[in-house]
């Protein structure tokens, strides 16, 4: 457990993590757009392109959240998205807009762990989680299951923060990453939500460490793409056997 209280990897850190986003669900879109500038969109678009999506694919979105990303990818191509998430009601967010976009045909959502995830094998020809990866138990865990349920031949694309390489942009970045977001988030839905985000940022294992694991896991082509000066990073790879 750190200094904040937070802990960031076991079983334990899953609770925390569910209650944490049960918690800010009603305001978690605003939040999103307003403290990224608007940039999460674009952000989510290019990790949906490193797909390469076919009409008629059956997409898994881990971590769907609200389903921003299930929506990107619905944009970018005629497929079947499932969306899994462990937050109750993120899920029921995500239904809202599912069913005001008239999307109930080709977009369902399931309450469900990453680490254990309810699919037989070899079930999805590609799969997305989008700042998600660092809130699971286990990565390994959840990276070794999101291989599982991958059909061969079938894409990975997982978009997480990092820490900007650039000197001056990092110190910017870190600043209000660690100062101005928590306060701003805290006037609106929760602080203590948006004081555990740049923290579990920091305990995430560095663009190298985390494409070994990927490889590691049986994924090849394994390959990272920082967008936004470093703000945050696309990492892919595709189950070849």
């Amino acid at each position: 457990m750190s200094n904040s209280g937070f802990i960031h990897s076991g079983e334990e850190k899953k609770g925390q993590v569910q209650d944490m986003f049960d918690g800010i669900a009603k305001r978690y879109d605003f939040l999103n757009h307003f403290l990224s500038f608007g940039i999460d969109a674009y952000w989510r678009k290019q990790s949906i392109k490193t797909l390469k999506l076919i009409a008629g694919q059956t997409l898994l979105d881990v971590a769907t959240g609200t389903g921003d990303q299930g929506f990107s990818a619905l944009k970018a191509a005629d497929v079947h998205v499932v969306g899994l998430d462990f937050s109750y009601n993120m899920l029921e967010q995500a239904k809202l807009k599912i069913e005001k976009r008239g999307l109930a045909d080709k977009f369902e959502v399931i309450q469900g762990d990453a680490e254990k995830l309810p699919f037989l094998d070899a079930s999805f020809n590609a799969l997305c989680i989008s700042y998600g990866i660092r809130n699971v138990g286990t990565i390994s865990s959840a990276i070794n299951e999101f291989y599982r349920v991958l059909k061969p031949g079938g894409r990975i694309s997982i978009l997480e923060f990092s820490e900007p390489q650039g000197w001056l942009f990092g110190r910017l970045y870190r600043f209000y990453f660690d100062h101005i977001l928590p306060k701003i988030a805290g006037m609106i839905s929760s602080q203590s939500a948006y004081t555990y985000l740049p923290e579990s940022v920091r305990h995430f294992p560095d663009r190298e460490d985390f494409k070994a694991l990927l490889s590691s896991e049986g994924f090849d082509e394994v390959q990272h793409r920082d967008l936004t000066f470093g703000v945050t990073t696309i990492y892919s790879g595709v189950k070849t056997d």
